[in-house]
């Protein structure tokens, strides 16, 4: 029996692993399933849209350069021949479908010998449920911290659509959040980490999380209000420090005795009498 780290929903470790269910985690790796898995995504995410000009598609050349006898040169029918330069193409890629299928068994297995090669790795976390009541990037950041993943490519997988959690990943590099049931051989094999939902593995789907209280809101408030005051009150300083400034050269120059320089006369323009 394979078994994982077991974290809390705050990302404190448990003192016992998380016995892996055997039906799913059985230590087989089929590394040919698993290339051919990974082959068939792969070229199922090309667009296909490339292409290369023909002779037919290149503009020019409807008439022959020379005449066909008397130059002395080898007789050429069009400039845009595929041995003229600025011709058409030979052989050249046009836009077709790269799309191939697998079997659905096939693609399970390769699903079952990705998950079975991370956890021996032992690259599997287990973590009690993601709670969160909104959308939040720095409580995932700091969670996958508390885990010890910093700066690797980690997979999280959810017990069930999760669009809170899903949100709070988005606009971490590195870092993918989708339901258990979706995630591909790929998808596992591109992250260094898979932290899984106990919820996706036991199949008892977790409760849904109960309304901020009053007070809680409160003090989110507060702490938004506090964080606006902050800038504002820095700026103010900002303005008041070259007024000051100005004040102490005003005194200085005072206490010194310096006179200020006067302004010379313009000289008077003599006009006719």
């Amino acid at each position: 029996m394979i078994e994982a780290p077991h974290y809390s929903s705050a990302g404190t470790k448990r003192s016992t692993n998380f016995a892996l269910p055997a039906e799913y985690f059985d230590g087989a790796v089929n590394e040919p399933v698993l290339h051919q898995a990974v082959k068939v995504f792969l070229n199922n995410q090309r667009q296909g849209t490339h292409m290369t000009k023909t002779r037919s598609f290149v503009s020019g050349g409807n008439q022959k350069p020379w005449k066909q006898k008397g130059t002395g040169r080898a007789r050429q029918g069009s400039t845009r021949a595929p041995h003229w330069r600025g011709g058409g193409i030979v052989f050249g890629p046009s836009p077709r479908d790269y799309r191939t299928d697998i079997p659905r068994k096939v693609k399970q297995l390769a699903r079952k010998s990705a998950l079975n090669a991370r956890a021996r790795e032992g690259a599997v976390h287990v973590i009690e449920r993601l709670a969160f009541r909104t959308p939040k990037t720095a409580q995932l950041a700091e969670l996958l911290g508390s885990l010890g993943l910093d700066g690797l490519k980690a997979l999280v997988l959810t017990a069930g659509h999760n669009p809170n959690a899903y949100l709070s990943g988005r606009n971490l590099p590195g870092v993918e959040v989708m339901a258990y049931p979706e995630a591909s051989a790929y998808d596992i094999l591109w992250s260094e980490a898979v932290v899984v939902e106990e919820g996706a593995l036991t199949g008892v789907m977790p409760e849904p999380l109960a309304e901020e209280s009053e007070s809680e809101r409160a003090e989110k408030a507060e702490k938004k209000r506090s964080k606006a005051a902050k800038p504002a009150a820095k700026a103010k300083t900002a303005k008041a420090k070259p007024i000051k400034a100005k004040a102490a050269k005003k005194t200085t120059a005072k206490k010194s005795g310096d006179k200020p320089a006067k302004k010379k006369a313009t000289p008077k323009k003599k006009g006719p009498k």
